[in-house]
């Protein structure tokens, strides 16, 4: 994509209206525009990371076993009804009335909606399990919306929702959807860390949520130095459930929680193992056994012919959110250093002569090599000073830059900085187009 071509609002100062980084540079970058409070359009570079995060979540999904459909952001009232949380969410919900008096909501999350679902289509334990998936916007009234994204009104969120026959099965699930969690993040590049959370009245152990190390998270977290540790180990193939189930015994045997859940005891028996660090929440898996499946009277049959409510449990992931959190835990002070695998592009190209013939010759042959092997690229080819390229290139911090100018020109070479560590290395467009081709 040629800079020229493109919609790219920077901006030169922070927003008064942004008190955390990833807001800063979001608006800086221009990645999002605020329309209404909490509510924000998605800018063409801001999209771009927004459905590259979304294409790992639903990968890592499928590879798990998770079957991908979509739901309605628009729900009836009467499901919430039967499932009695209607009156009992609160003001956060969005109420609708339509023309012929009946009452909707703009889904905050999709328990009810799911149930009713499947209580029509699984009628038997052949069924089961099944474990079915959503990647839709949600909304939730916010009375203070703020820190961009990451606490919006409206936001983008992958939830999933297991069906199982016993408790056994649903322990499997969830185990699936642990795992699951730990390559999405990992393939993110980052490292987020499954807390114990408040289980709710069902009680139990099946409750965490996964929290991304950022210095200027939400929350405390306090975890065993396994969690800190450079080598993870090898995550099980989702073909081996008992090797799956062997893996999250394992892992949960290290202790990590934050504020709200900590266990003051078992801190002081790790003794130096204890770490802490901020933290931000970008998952939550949960079971909650037949709270739905019994209150919305979804029964299937048992292999003894009697009538079972299935065990239930749901898996949240913050796609939106996801990009405030990155951008908390991956920036400096010249901007965003996005993760290989989430960024908008690979390569940025800066022409820092345009007015140059042989500068933007050079420029437009290394543009044409790399997007014809496939590299996604962003060519800033406008008549711009030099100066305001190289900030606008840290600022939206793509990993590679390919700097290109009449010196290396005359010698043949353009020069390769690596956005994360700043190094530069000068290098021959053939030998630049196998480095990315490889």
């Amino acid at each position: 994509m040629r800079l020229s071509k493109y919609v790219l609002p920077l901006l030169r100062e922070d927003s008064s209206e942004a008190h955390i980084a990833s807001h800063q540079l979001m608006l800086r970058a221009g990645l999002v525009r605020q329309t209404a409070s909490g509510i924000y359009a998605w800018m063409p570079l801001g999209l771009k990371v927004l459905d590259r995060i979304g294409r790992i979540v639903r990968e890592e999904q499928d590879r798990a076993g998770a079957i991908e459909m979509l739901m309605p952001t628009i729900q009836p009232a009467d499901l919430w009804r039967e499932s009695g949380r209607y009156d009992a969410y609160g003001p956060e919900m969005l109420r609708i009335r339509d023309r012929h008096d009946r009452d909707l909501l703009f889904g905050p999350t999709a328990e009810e909606v799911i149930t009713s679902l499947m209580r029509g289509s699984i009628k038997s334990y052949r069924d089961l399990p099944r474990t079915l998936y959503n990647v839709q916007w949600k909304f939730r009234d916010e009375i203070r919306p703020r820190f961009g994204v990451m606490r919006g009104r409206e936001f983008l969120m992958k939830d999933a929702y297991s069906f199982d026959l016993d408790i056994d099965g649903a322990r499997h699930s969830y185990n699936r959807m642990y795992v699951a969690y730990l390559r999405t993040f990992a393939r993110m590049g980052l490292h987020a860390i499954p807390t114990k959370a408040d289980p709710g009245p069902i009680g139990g152990d099946m409750s965490h949520e996964f929290i991304l190390l950022a210095d200027n998270g939400e929350s405390d977290v306090f975890f065993h130095e396994e969690w800190a540790a450079e080598t993870r180990p090898q995550v099980p193939d989702f073909s081996d459930g008992d090797a799956i189930d062997a893996f999250v015994a394992d892992r949960t045997r290290f202790y990590a929680a934050t504020d709200e859940m900590r266990d003051t005891a078992a801190e002081a028996g790790l003794g130096e193992k204890l770490r802490t660090a901020r933290g931000i929440e970008v998952g939550h898996i949960f079971y909650f056994g037949t709270k739905y499946s019994e209150s919305m009277g979804m029964k299937v049959q048992g292999p003894d012919g009697d009538l079972v409510a299935p065990q239930m449990g749901s898996y949240g992931i913050g796609v939106s959110r996801l990009v405030g959190a990155i951008i908390e835990a991956s920036h400096d002070e010249n901007g965003i250093v996005w993760p290989e695998a989430v960024a908008p592009f690979r390569v940025g190209i800066i022409n820092i002569r345009a007015s140059d013939e042989a500068t933007t010759a050079m420029a437009d042959k290394v543009y044409g090599a790399l997007t014809g092997a496939g590299v996604d690229v962003l060519y800033d080819d406008r008549d711009e000073r030099g100066g305001a390229k190289f900030a606008g290139m840290d600022l939206i911090g793509l990993p590679w830059q390919v700097i290109v100018g009449p010196k290396g020109v005359e010698r043949g070479v353009v020069e390769l900085k690596s956005r994360a560590t700043g190094e530069r290395e000068e290098i021959s467009p053939e030998a630049l187009l196998a480095r990315f081709q490889g």
